[in-house]
């Protein structure tokens, strides 16, 4: 083959080829473990039993899935189709179950942590026009540098109780708040026309705030949808864990 038609293949290729998720490997792993936490014990334990297999399938998701939420996250909205395509790929799971292939099942429920992260990640609902270049790098590097800073913090109780039907619904609500925090990205870590080294910022910068809720966001919404395919299996959701509250101290007025 020549090299000019070797060149055209290659771009043919990259233009085909879905986008990969956002989130470093290191924090995609590190999401998944905690939102184990949210889970029943007995659920929580089968999973960590296949967490690197549950990593592998996630990181090869079908092409066709990753294309179309791409698409949607890019432009901020998920269409009916790519609902639909999502539920069915969610509906493997139960088909599984039913074929009595139980660890499969498992594995594959376990890697549909992929969804639910990417729809909590503000740097995919950007736009087309994206980011300057540089920036995703710095703001992964500043969230990833300020992980051990980051507390996870329960959105919403009762969404933990949701059934398979009510996913469509919550996974809209989760994109439309990552989309309304992607600007403060670009505008923290793109100033002066340079791109802002994460070294410099530290908890007080917007990009952490966008970065912790999104952080737990992504948590909450991982074990959402874990709890709600769990549910509609009949699965086992005693034992859950008991969130601990943690109300701010507000200190006491001097007296005059």
């Amino acid at each position: 083959m020549r090299p000019r038609a070797i060149l055209a293949t290659a771009l043919a290729l990259g233009l085909l080829a879905p986008a990969a998720h956002a989130w470093p490997a290191s924090i995609m792993q590190r999401l998944a473990r905690d939102a184990r936490r949210l889970l029943p014990a007995a659920l929580s334990r089968l999973l960590a039993e296949r967490e690197d297999k549950i990593f592998e399938a996630a990181a090869h998701f079908p092409v066709e899935l990753q294309r179309a939420l791409a698409a949607d996250l890019e432009r901020g909205a998920l269409r009916a189709e790519t609902l639909a395509e999502m539920q069915a790929h969610l509906g493997r799971v139960s088909e599984l179950m039913t074929e009595k292939r139980v660890s499969e099942a498992l594995v594959q429920l376990g890697a549909c942590y992929r969804i639910p992260a990417d729809l909590a990640d503000p740097v995919l609902s950007v736009g087309a026009a994206g980011y300057p270049p540089g920036v995703t790098r710095e703001y992964y590097a500043f969230v990833e540098a300020n992980l051990a800073k980051i507390p996870v913090v329960l959105e919403d109780r009762a969404a933990l109780q949701l059934k398979p039907p009510a996913l469509p619904e919550y996974w809209k609500g989760v994109l439309q708040r990552s989309k309304q925090q992607s600007h403060v990205i670009g505008e923290e870590l793109f100033q002066r026309g340079r791109v802002v080294d994460h070294r410099t910022l530290d908890f007080r910068n917007p990009a952490f705030g966008v970065g912790s809720l999104s952080y737990s966001r992504a948590v909450n919404a991982i074990a959402v949808t874990w709890l709600a395919l769990w549910r509609g299996l009949g699965g086992d959701t005693t034992r859950m864990p008991v969130p601990i509250e943690i109300r701010p101290r507000i200190p006491e007025q001097p007296r005059e």
